[in-house]
Order: C-alpha cells, then structure tokens, then sequence
C-alpha cells in the first residue's frame, strides 16, 4: 500500500475491502476530523463526540462491504454519524445536552469577528431539537442543500424545508429577544 496522503479515499476504499488493515487505519485518520466535528456540533460534549466517532468507525469497520465507492463513504458516514448523534440525544435528558463552554475551536476554525455571538447561537442551536439541530448544521456547517440533507437524514424534503424555516425563524427570535434584553 502507498501512503496515506498519495492514495484517494477511494483507493484506501478499495485496499480495505481486500482487507488492508493499514488502509482503514488511514481512511479512519482521513475522515476522524469532520466525524468528530459534526458529533462535537451535534452532543456539544467533547467526550461523548469522541466515544460517538468510534462507535462510527466501528460500524464503518462492520459495515466496509456495503460502502461501495468514495463518495457513498462520506455520505455513510455522514449519514451514521447523525443518526447514532440524534439517536443519543433522544435519550439524554434535555438539561444535560447542551454545554457551550465545551465548544471550542472545531476543526480548525477560526474565530468569528463576534466570539459573544457565535457563542450565543451555538448555544441556541444547542436547543433545538435533535432533528432541527442535524437539518441546520447539515445546511450551514456541511453546506448541503436541502435535498442532500433529506437524502442523508432519510426525511421527507418537505420535513427538512420545515425544519430549516422554523428553526431559522426561532433561531431570529431568540437572538432577537437576547438582543433587546441587553438594550
């Protein structure tokens, strides 16, 4: 096997179902980053996005033969890596989902001109439902438009315009209020 940083995530794709160990190893590394980001963005919770990519990971490791190319790789996990988010969600209590002070720079990013107020709508967007939460970083963290977003999720386009307009609509509210509260 060539090195990691030669080989497509295709050819690693490819190497590990002939059973290279080494080049899952090295599809792990290449996409351990955005797992983590979007499980760190979805539990808010270091830890638990940590356990959440292995458990990721894992599945990917049971489940390599049915990835059948580089880009159903990235959707899979995508995909998995939602589900197993809003899946733990469900079952942790409300008050206990949410810790903004465990949000930090996320893959690298670079803080926004405004820390108080991505801090601020990170946390709102720490309230939203499971399912609203996943619709709204698929569409401004992951950039996909709505029918990918429906696609990924396995819900109906109609269910994820609706959640985008009313999150996006409490989302404005909230830092509305928050904003006038302050004056």
């Amino acid at each position: 096997m060539t090195g990691d940083e030669e080989c497509t995530s295709g050819e690693l794709l490819t190497q590990a179902l002939a059973g290279e160990r080494a080049a899952f190893g090295a599809l792990v590394r290449r996409y351990q980053r955005p797992v983590y980001s979007l499980a760190l963005r979805m539990l808010s919770d270091r830890h638990a996005a940590e356990d959440l990519a292995q458990e990721v990971f894992l599945q990917l490791y049971r489940n390599l033969a049915s990835v059948s190319s580089e880009s159903h790789l990235g959707f899979w996990l995508r995909r998995v890596t939602l589900h197993r988010a809003i899946d733990r969600l469900r079952r942790t209590p409300r008050l206990e989902q949410f810790a903004p002070e465990e949000l930090g720079d996320v893959a690298g990013e670079s803080a926004q001109a405004d820390p108080l107020l991505e801090r601020r709508l990170r946390a709102l967007v720490g309230e939203l439902s499971p399912a609203a939460r996943a619709v709204v970083l698929l569409r401004y963290q992951e950039d996909l438009d709505p029918v990918e977003i429906a696609r990924t999720l396995r819900m109906p386009l109609n269910t994820v315009k609706s959640h985008l307009k009313r999150s996006l609509a409490q989302l404005r509210e909230r830092m509305t209020e928050r904003v006038e509260a302050l004056t």
